[in-house]
């Protein structure tokens, strides 16, 4: 199995994903509702940033369904599904979500549970069949739990099966370095975050004595 640490953007921002994505520094595309609207777009929007996003290397997007009732949020859920096969479908982890999980998984769509807070509801996850499940980082701890230590509780839930810990609400690359430490390995983060973690200062400075020896032995 592999076992390969894969970093989604979470992002609506057009410029900075596209970006992302040229460079193959991402492997996908997680937005939901308050990142679509951060990033100015409509719902109308959703089709033509799926196919921008493909083109442009994307191998999973996610947008979430909507509705305040699992018939209504079931019936926008496969109209997500039908913009194509990269699509992955999130649904908020209420009981109303849960019950469109299993509706989709038995219809083959992925599955993304967002705003997981417990593991009793990843436990849930798994056992409805979700691709996904995605603890929040950040919110945890701002809620004062321990979300290393429950994150960790629901990667153990997650062992054996096919279902994966999604990270989000990464708020710093030391809070990917942890979770991917306690066996987390799907991560999504901010443009700022991803371009964070692959900056130090003494690696640039190391780069640019490089550029200089360079400049020094040239003819």
């Amino acid at each position: 199995m592999d076992t390969t640490p894969r970093i989604y953007v979470d992002s609506a921002d057009v410029t900075a994903v596209s970006e992302l994505l040229a460079t193959r520094l991402v492997f996908g595309v997680t937005t939901n509702p308050t990142i679509l609207e951060r990033g100015g777009q409509r719902l109308a929007n959703l089709p033509s940033l799926y196919a921008r996003w493909v083109d442009e290397g994307a191998n999973e997007v996610f947008f979430q369904a909507w509705g305040t009732t699992a018939e209504s949020m079931l019936h926008n859920a496969q109209t997500l599904a039908a913009l194509g096969e990269r699509v992955v479908v999130k649904v908020p982890a209420t009981r109303d979500g849960f019950i469109t999980t299993r509706a989709l998984v038995a219809r083959d769509v992925p599955v993304l549970i967002t705003a997981v807070y417990s593991v009793a509801q990843a436990l849930a996850g798994v056992a409805y069949g979700a691709r996904y499940l995605a603890p929040y980082f950040g919110r945890l701890g701002d809620n004062g739990r321990d979300a290393l230590g429950l994150i960790t509780q629901m990667q153990k839930v997650c062992e054996g099966s096919a279902t994966n810990v999604l990270a989000a609400s990464l708020r710093s690359p030391d809070d990917i370095v942890a979770l991917r430490l306690a066996g987390v390995r799907h991560f999504t983060a901010a443009p700022d975050v991803i371009f964070a973690a692959l900056h130090d200062d003494i690696s640039e400075q190391s780069a640019a004595d490089f550029e200089a020896a360079v400049e020094r032995i040239s003819p």
